[in-house]
């Protein structure tokens, strides 16, 4: 059957649904050159207007998926396992429950990327520890995991090119906000990777790519079917992303409250969503049958160290200083180190996730550019989570800087980005919902 995109498009336009064969069409001319941009700009724009059903999407994920390298884990024993997060600010979960799932017996076989926009990346994390590697060949990749259990890296350039040439005509023609081109841009990479099992985190809130709960659970549904439909053992958590998940912002910051966790010297909020979704990768493979469980082996890697001596592992097989597991002093430092004050005293309102992101990426901790260069120690230490009582003058927040312009921009964004009252307000939810191909679980 000869196919042409004119029609493909003139049918999605109607809203009629597409055959396997014309979405791999489709796929295929977007990763290699042969369709026109304008035209795949135009098939955007009808699937977000007119939508694709179950069947559809998974096609297009697979055909996306297909259009270049896939990873091959079968040489790795037992279950090979990832998470992926939609993305957030002070997300470090990966720092936290890799090295303890790993701990625990089950593989973590993890491609990472950088950080996005407003959202922070876990490979400029890594890179932020002095001789850190994340361009492994598959073959130094597989070797690992196999040897430790446990390796981080970044994609393959050849990783689903056709999501890479879609989505950046996505985020110019104002169709990234369409619910199976996200789903499928995010497992075409999760499904190339090889891995057998997939945890995703799905992010709602103010600092979320939905901001509500309801299309946040609607999109981690779509994404689980679509593995669960690629043959994947696949489970999501809803978390909140109303305000930042860590304490610490900025790509040092953030290494350095990962180990300050997996040496038992601080608890909280990312420690709990890390072992949420920990206790779910572990179910994912086999290694526990319920969470109390599962969260049980977690904690006991934790607090015997077995996961730090895990990502310890990983930094000298990835080239990185393994001396900052016992001195975080050993981490960038930045320049300027100032206290931000509350303006008024009262409760903690709220948070301004994305400014507080976009905040880190103007103080140099992200990049606006692909070619701006990370500065890795700058960032922010929030003191106060949403509902806290602070006084007039309290620090709220340290910022962590590499001028004092820089500080004076951090001190009035961190200000204008936590509003305080006088009325209390109860902290937030952290887990919102665990999500099954058939069943939603409200927590």
């Amino acid at each position: 059957m000869d196919l042409d995109i004119v029609s493909i498009i003139e049918k999605k336009k109607f809203g009629h649904e597409l055959s396997k064969e014309e979405i791999a069409f489709f796929a295929n001319g977007a990763a290699n050159g042969s369709i026109k941009d304008y035209q795949l700009s135009a098939l955007l724009m009808a699937i977000r207007l007119m939508g694709m059903n179950r069947r559809e999407t998974v096609d297009l994920t697979l055909s996306m998926a297909e259009s270049g390298d896939q990873v091959d884990l079968s040489a790795i024993p037992g279950v090979p396992t990832d998470k992926h997060s939609t993305g957030g600010v002070g997300d470090t979960t990966t720092l936290v429950l890799a090295p303890l799932v790993a701990a625990c017996g089950v593989p973590v076989a993890k491609m990472s990327g950088r950080g996005l926009g407003h959202t922070g990346g876990t490979l400029d994390k890594l890179e932020s520890i002095q001789g850190f590697r994340v361009g492994l060949t598959m073959e130094e990749f597989i070797a690992q995991v196999q040897r430790i259990g446990l390796a981080v890296i970044g994609q393959s350039q050849n990783l689903a090119p056709a999501d890479k040439a879609l989505y950046a005509l996505r985020d110019v023609t104002s169709t990234v906000d369409s619910l199976p081109l996200i789903a499928s841009s995010i497992m075409s990479k999760k499904l190339a990777s090889g891995a057998k099992a997939i945890v995703l985190d799905v992010k709602t809130g103010s600092g979320a790519i939905m901001h509500t709960l309801e299309n946040s659970i609607e999109l981690a549904q779509a994404m689980v079917r679509i593995g669960t439909d690629a043959g994947r053992r696949m489970v999501a958590l809803v978390t909140d992303m109303g305000e930042p998940l860590g304490s610490h912002v900025g790509n040092a910051l953030e290494v350095k409250e990962a180990i300050d966790v997996l040496s038992c010297r601080v608890t909280g909020p990312l420690l709990e969503v890390s072992l949420a979704l920990g206790a779910q990768m572990l179910i994912a493979a086999y290694a526990a049958a319920t969470v109390e469980e599962a969260e049980g082996k977690l904690l006991n890697a934790l607090r015997t160290g077995q996961g730090l001596e895990k990502l310890r592992d990983m930094l000298i097989a990835q080239g990185g200083d393994p001396r900052v597991c016992d001195d975080v002093s050993r981490l960038p430092q930045a320049r300027v180190i100032r206290e931000v004050p509350a303006l008024g005293e009262g409760f903690i309102q709220s948070m301004e996730t994305t400014r507080l992101g976009n905040l880190a990426q103007h103080i140099g901790a992200g990049r606006r550019e692909k070619t701006d260069v990370i500065d890795y120690s700058v960032g922010f230490v929030l003191h106060h989570r949403i509902g806290d009582y602070v006084g007039v003058g309290e620090p709220i927040a340290t910022a962590y800087c590499r001028n004092e312009d820089d500080a004076d921009l951090a001190e009035l964004s961190i200000q204008n980005a936590i509003p305080i009252l006088r009325h209390r307000v109860p902290p937030l939810k952290l887990v919102h919902a665990i999500v099954e191909e058939d069943q939603i679980t409200r927590c």
